[in-house]
């Protein structure tokens, strides 16, 4: 029980680094931010979790474990609950900082104390990979659930007993400083780096498909939630035939070209549609499991100071998911300015040619124009310009044929926005295979 208990913490934590993209969308029409400012809601979290790992897995080694695993849960909770009453983006974003370091804390602590309750320690670092990575893939079909159901706020509002649940277990868990005359060694470099480029190629996973199918193809948070829970049952359901091959590189190897051709699929996307997104999903699930899990295992198995080297890992992971984002939306950003001006060009002849009066025509304009102006570095809604247009009953059915194909265009123009981020995105998972193939050396 103790041990499911500081694996809760664990998942928890590390949920936490995309549980928030699916609320993404509703942060940014409630809170009224630019596309282009965003991802700061992701980046700031994974940037304090890669800069506080080292240190909080040095606090851990001179402290005792247990009670830096307290103190970090604690900090996670209150800080979670201060995001659930941030007033603006701004506030969000520092108290998301203020998470992730209580997140880093406990995270490496965990290291610490699962193989005081767990035998062997081979298994107890599964059961610290395995829940890690349940969390990273389980947190946006949960952040959306609670987003349509509930509000934004609710995504980190449960965060709050979740995170102070585990404590009552901590009693009799061994409270001794974790440092010991066993000399730490250097942290495996090939498979960090590995980590780095897997991880911020798997931030266009996440980030990217939340917002083509909620922004670019309008389907509710609840819906996009239900779509993006392909990833992970993907993800769960393979991870069983990782296990028969007994080569951790060919594991790496073979889950890294998987996810880096899911990757590529989702900048090949025929049309707009959800159900063009399920072969990626599958591809990147299937990948996913065996290459976290292979990588993690190399850089921490076998080494003393589990928890110094588990913050190593941490840090590579979440220093690439940050890499990954600040690349990928100025890419991103960039591409939707150009296919969104584009777009308006043919909206402009459609428009001219649609069978309604010219007094129509002209308000309709002046409704667009204006509704474009307001989200200048946003996705456009068009419905409440059509809306505000006073038509006259027999010009309705020719501005409601109008308005589809206004929002097939501009799905089709987001569409292809995405295409050269998501072949990017595929680009830094591939990269990893090089550290993959670097010849290993034995734990120093």
């Amino acid at each position: 029980m103790r041990a499911a208990a500081v694996s809760l913490a664990v998942g928890l934590v590390l949920a936490d680094s995309s549980i928030a993209v699916l609320a993404l969308p509703a942060i940014y029409r409630e809170l009224e931010v630019e596309l282009g400012d965003l991802h700061w809601a992701l980046t700031t979290f994974n940037l304090a979790l890669a800069l506080a790992a080292i240190p909080a897995a040095r606090l851990t080694r001179r402290a005792a474990p247990a009670a830096v695993f307290a103190a970090g849960l604690t900090v996670f909770a209150i800080a979670s609950a201060a995001c659930t009453l941030a007033p603006s983006f701004e506030t969000l974003v520092v108290f998301r900082a203020v998470q992730a370091v209580g997140g880093a804390a406990s995270v490496v602590a965990a290291l610490e104390l699962l193989p005081e309750l767990v035998h062997p320690r081979r298994r107890a670092l599964g059961l610290w990979v395995g829940a890690g990575a349940a969390g990273a893939a389980l947190g946006p079909a949960a952040g959306g659930a609670l987003t349509e159901t509930i509000s934004w706020q609710a995504v980190f509002a449960v965060q709050v007993p979740l995170a102070l649940l585990p404590l009552p277990f901590l009693r009799g868990v061994p409270v001794r400083p974790a440092v010991g005359s066993a000399r730490p060694g250097r942290p495996g470099l090939a498979p960090n780096i590995a980590l780095a480029f897997l991880s911020a190629g798997l931030a266009a996973a996440l980030f990217l498909v939340v917002l083509l199918l909620i922004e670019g193809w309008r389907l509710s948070p609840i819906a996009a939630a239900a779509v993006v829970s392909v990833l992970p049952v993907a993800a769960i359901a393979t991870s069983p035939l990782a296990n028969h091959v007994r080569s951790s590189r060919a594991r790496a190897a073979a889950g890294t070209v998987l996810v880096a051709g899911g990757l590529a699929a989702f900048a090949l996307l025929p049309q707009a549609g959800w159900a063009w997104t399920l072969p990626p999903q599958i591809l990147i699930g299937a990948g996913l499991a065996p290459a976290l899990a292979a990588l993690t295992e190399t850089a921490v198995a076998n080494r003393d100071a589990p928890a110094l080297h588990g913050g190593v890992t941490i840090a590579a992971r979440h220093a690439g998911v940050v890499v990954g984002l600040l690349l990928l939306t100025p890419v991103l950003v960039g591409d939707l300015d150009r296919e969104r001006a584009a777009a308006e060009q043919d909206g402009t002849a459609r428009l001219l040619e649609a069978p309604v009066a010219p007094a129509t025509k002209l308000e309709l304009a002046q409704a667009l124009g204006q509704r474009l102006e307001q989200t200048r570095g946003r996705i456009p809604d068009l419905e409440a310009a059509f809306r505000s247009v006073d038509a006259a009953p027999q010009e309705r059915p020719a501005l409601a044929r109008l308005e589809d194909a206004l929002n097939r265009m501009l799905d089709d123009a987001v569409t292809s926005s995405f295409s050269r981020s998501f072949l990017l995105a595929a680009a830094l998972a591939l990269a990893a295979l090089a550290p993959i193939a670097l010849p290993r050396k034995a734990p120093a």
